[in-house]
This record gives structure tokens, sequence and C-alpha cells, in this order.
């Protein structure tokens, strides 16, 4: 008699999001929270891909615009926009998108790795992998890789 073998499926959950068009997401993991478009303070000589600073229950957050990130047209209309608080090496960072769709499951096995070609408009060493879920494409970003080390050492110059 044959033993039938039961193959354990990997769940995740991740946190969809909007930057134009396009469906992204992120590891719920990784998510602190997610907060309504709030006054961004610029800072002086900060990098380009630093838009400011939130002040987050007293807390010193840097915000990054994922459009700026990406090289995509900044959005003046950020009615829907959120700012999504994302964990990066232990610091808390705001990352700017233009919409917040909703937490999605599933299957580790459901995700493709991207081409390496993926997008003209976004760094493919970002991308974790693509999803397809309910005939749509969501594409997973790696929050650790959207960073160089020297970029996530001037964030964390941020922290109070």
């Amino acid at each position: 008699m044959a033993v039938k073998k039961t193959v354990v499926r990997q769940e995740i959950q991740v946190v969809g999001f909007y930057i134009g068009e396009d469906e992204y997401a992120v590891n719920i993991s990784k998510v602190r929270e997610i907060s309504a478009m709030i006054e961004i303070r610029k800072v002086p000589k900060s990098p380009p891909f630093v838009e400011g600073v939130i002040n987050l229950r007293g807390g010193i957050v840097p915000v990054i615009d994922l459009r700026k990130r990406f090289d995509l047209p900044i959005n003046e209309n950020r009615q829907a926009a959120k700012i999504l608080i994302v964990e990066l090496a232990k610091n808390q960072v705001g990352m700017i998108v233009d919409n917040v769709s909703e937490v999605m499951r599933f299957y580790q096995d459901d995700i493709e790795k991207a081409p390496p070609m993926f997008s003209a408009s976004i760094d493919s060493q970002y991308i974790q992998g693509v999803a397809k879920l309910n005939e749509k494409l969501i594409i997973l970003l790696d929050v650790e890789k959207l960073f160089s080390f020297e970029e996530q050492k001037v964030l964390t110059n941020f922290k109070t």
C-alpha cells in the first residue's frame, strides 16, 4: 500500500497597495501600521529619496515616496495616499503609496520569480516575486532591498 505524502503549503500574508495602476505588496510582518496622509516636514540637506519626517506618537519617522524611489511621476493628488509604516533594520520608515488595497493571503508556491527585466520603471532587485491572485498580478517588494546599506544608515540617523 502506497503512503500518500501530505505537502504543507506555506501561507504568507501581505499588505497590498497601489502605485498608479500597479498593485504591490509587502510582507505583513514588516508593516507596523498604515497612516492617513499627515503633514510631512522637509528636512534641510536630506537626500533626495527622503521626503521628510513625520511625528508618529512622539517619535520621528523618516518618510520616502515610493514613486520617487521607482522614478515614477509624482502624484500631486494625494487625497487617497497613505503612509505605510514599515520596519527596516529595527527602525521605522514611512513609505508614501497612492492607496492601500487589502491584506491578502497566498501560498509561497504561488509566487514566481520576477523576470530580470521585469519592469523598465522598477529595479528588479527590489522585487521579491510576482504573485497571481484572482487573475491579478501583485508585485511583492522586499523592504530590506529597497535601500542600499548607505541609505539605511541615513534613515536610521533620523530616529529619535
